[in-house]
Order: C-alpha cells, then sequence, then structure tokens
C-alpha cells in the first residue's frame, strides 16, 4: 500500500507539443489511426480494421453514457458574465428524475466568474417553440472543491430542466482544446451509441466508432455489451500532489444491468473494455461482488468502491465468475434489475486487472491519472507507445487517434 500512494507523479510525464493535439474530430469517425499493442508488438493501423485485431468470440463493453450540455451562461444586469458549469444532481439526485423536472431542481456545479456573482438571483429569458420561459439560477450554499450547491427554477411547467439545457446550455468540450463549443460538437463529441443523459466529458476511446464497424462486430461474432458511467469533470482534475498518495479521486456513478452481471459472470472469452470509464465499471463490479461474498447483507448504500479498496485488500483473490456470481444474486435476492452505484477507483501501476484483458483507449494527457491507469496495464511499455506515437505524429487527447491494448 505504501508503495503504490509514494508513486511519483513526475514518472509518468512526457512532452506533448501542442500541434500532436487535435482540435477537432476528423470527419470520418472510423478513419482515426489505430495504434495496436498485443504483448509487447506495435503496430500502426486504421481504427476500421479494428474488427479484424479483436480476440475472436470476445466482449466489447462500452460506456452508452450521453453528454449534457452542461455550461450555462448568464448575464447579471450588470452585463458581467457568470458561468455555471453543472456537475452533478442533488436534488433530486438521481440524473433521469432531475432531467424531468418541470419547476426546480438543485445541481452542484463550478461557477465562472465567481467574484462578479454575489447573492442575486441570475435570470435569463428563453423562448422555447414560441413560448416564453424565464430561467433562474441561485446561489444556495458553497460545497468542498470550489463547487457550490445551485438552485435553477423556471416559470413554465411545459417545460423540463433537460429542455433547458437543451436550449441554453453549451457542450463542456474539454479546456484543453483552447476553445469555444460550435454546433459541430454536438455530435461530434457524443459516441453513436450514446443514450442516457448524464455526463459533462464524453467517453472518448468510443467517439471512433461508426455502424459499419458495428457490423464488422456482428460478423466477426464479437459480443457487444452496455454500461453507464456518467463521466464528471474530475475526469480532467490535474493530479497536484508531488506522489498519488496525496490525489483525492474524483467519484462517478455509473449504473449496470441484471443480464449484464450475469452475462459477464458467464462469459469465457477475452473482455475488452471501451474507454478508461468502462475499466473503471468493470474493476468496480469485481469488488462490489467481493464486499458481497464477505457480507451478503450489507447495505446497497456501502456498495460504492473507495478510492484506495483494492490496495487495502490485497489477499482477495476470488474469481471474476465468484465476484460476479455473488453480485448477480444479492441483485436478485433484492429484486433488482440494475445496480445503481459510484465508484472512485484509483487504478495505478502494481494493480492487477480482475476482468479485463484488453481495452480501447485514446492518447491522455501527461501526469494524469487516465495515463496512470494505462500505465497500470501496459507497465513501462508506455513510455515505448507514446514515444513510437509522437515520433509517427498521431493525434493525442479527446479529439485524438486511438490505442487498442491486448494481453
Amino acid at each position: 500500500m505504501d508503495q503504490i500512494q509514494n508513486i511519483s507523479i513526475q514518472d509518468y510525464n512526457y512532452t506533448l507539443p501542442v500541434e500532436h493535439i487535435a482540435t477537432y474530430a476528423l470527419p470520418d469517425r472510423d478513419h482515426s489511426r489505430l495504434l495496436i499493442w498485443n504483448n509487447g508488438e506495435i503496430t500502426d493501423e486504421q481504427f476500421y480494421h479494428l474488427p479484424d485485431y479483436l480476440p475472436l468470440e470476445s466482449m466489447l463493453v462500452f460506456n452508452n453514457t450521453r453528454v449534457i450540455r452542461a455550461r450555462l451562461f448568464f448575464r447579471k444586469l450588470t452585463g458581467a458574465k457568470i458561468e455555471i458549469f453543472c456537475l452533478e444532481p442533488l436534488d433530486p439526485v438521481e440524473y433521469t428524475q432531475s432531467f424531468s423536472q418541470t419547476e426546480s431542481c438543485i445541481w452542484k456545479c463550478i461557477i465562472g466568474n465567481l467574484k462578479k456573482w454575489k447573492d442575486e438571483v441570475l435570470v435569463q429569458t428563453l423562448r422555447i417553440d414560441g413560448k416564453q420561459v424565464n430561467f433562474q439560477a441561485e446561489k444556495i450554499k458553497e460545497l468542498s472543491n470550489n463547487a457550490y450547491k445551485i438552485q435553477f427554477s423556471w416559470d413554465n411547467p411545459l417545460f423540463t430542466f433537460a429542455d433547458l439545457l437543451d436550449i441554453s446550455g453549451n457542450i463542456p468540450i474539454p479546456p484543453y482544446l483552447n476553445r469555444e463549443s460550435e454546433d459541430i460538437d454536438l455530435t461530434s463529441y457524443q459516441t453513436v451509441y450514446s443514450k442516457i443523459k448524464g455526463s459533462v466529458a464524453a467517453p472518448t476511446a468510443g467517439l471512433h466508432f461508426t455502424e459499419s464497424v458495428f457490423e464488422e462486430f456482428k460478423m466477426n461474432n464479437i459480443r457487444c455489451e452496455e454500461v453507464t458511467l456518467h463521466v464528471g469533470a474530475g475526469t480532467f482534475q490535474p493530479v497536484k500532489s508531488r506522489t498519488i498518495g496525496g490525489h483525492e479521486m474524483h467519484t462517478e456513478h455509473f449504473i449496470v444491468s441484471s443480464d449484464f452481471i450475469d452475462h459477464l459472470a458467464a462469459f469465457e472469452g477475452k473482455i475488452v473494455a471501451v474507454g478508461t470509464t468502462s475499466v473503471r465499471t468493470l474493476e468496480s463490479l469485481y469488488f462490489i461482488g467481493c464486499k458481497l461474498i464477505v457480507n451478503p447483507k450489507i447495505s446497497p448504500l456501502h456498495l460504492g468502491v473507495n478510492q484506495w479498496e483494492p490496495y487495502d485488500k490485497p489477499g482477495i483473490n476470488y474469481s471474476r465468475r465468484e465476484s460476479l456470481e455473488a453480485l448477480s444474486d444479492w441483485m436478485r435476492d433484492h429484486h433488482l434489475s440494475e445496480l445503481k452505484s459510484s465508484t472512485q477507483i484509483i487504478i495505478l501501476p502494481g494493480y492487477n486487472f480482475k476482468v479485463i484483458s484488453g481495452m480501447i483507449t485514446n492518447f491522455h494527457q501527461p501526469q494524469s491519472t487516465l495515463l496512470l491507469l494505462i500505465a497500470a496495464f501496459l507497465g513501462n511499455d508506455w513510455k515505448r507507445i507514446y514515444e513510437h506515437a509522437l515520433r509517427e505524429k498521431y493525434r493525442f487527447l479527446s479529439y485524438g487517434d486511438s490505442n487498442l491494448y491486448l494481453k
């Protein structure tokens, strides 16, 4: 445990020239480049050839979350522009319930130009389908990590909070793109399979997939399954501490169906996660199942996985099947068709992967928790891969090229 927490973040640094950062997506999603690492061997390909390189009869797990227009802008009477960045719902706490509210809701938010916003209620007048709506935001309480509790309210019950976000909100593209969001981002910053609204950042490994690639999966007998993890702004949070033990990992909420748990428990082939969010979800399910093996009567409120849990219990050696069958039994006993839980798991070099045999992901920022997750899977080969990618002029970060890692 001490050895893990003493990992120096400086050891996971590399020089990323700005010209290697992709600021826009390619016109054809599946024409991005694909770097393949298969047990140490590197191959350069195009993404549309991905189905040819996946293990026979393997399973791909996708995150079907959908990015919301989470950036709202209000103007004070003085003309000052205030940005409200919606992070997650607080009341109602369920995303679907919050989006369906017709009068008010409360969200955890980050405020831009905070010094200019004192205690007044901010108001903007919208027109939706020819009808007027007065949409207002009120600062309720300061929370931790520079976040605030904000109450949104509006005076026309014909419209939901989701409607208001769709009309007045902006897609929150990553800050390192150094540009404002544009109309093209409304489609290019969503996966073609996105369904469940809730993310403030896209699961970018999925941005390369197209319907034609999915058709190839069917022909190659590649199984496709879905989970939902709502990506938070914490995915861009830099590691500011010298060692990783000083970094507080962000919490993200996920939903998985009981059918998916059953399929996962029974599956005997290779499981490949599409994106780091799917990795975190799948590996967290293993530790939730282990908790239930130890204590089947545990409260649903205590099923979430905390940051250091995988390292606190190094002696856990249940099989993937044992763990997931315990979770499946628990869900059946509680008459649950889906599991709603959360994870703060941090996956670091030294972590022993319990569920996945491969992953599809983009290139990540230096000194980020995402790069540490990649290094946990690749070992020191991550350096060789990134050096190769820079030398071969791959496109980096959210709108950049893709990687397939297999063991």
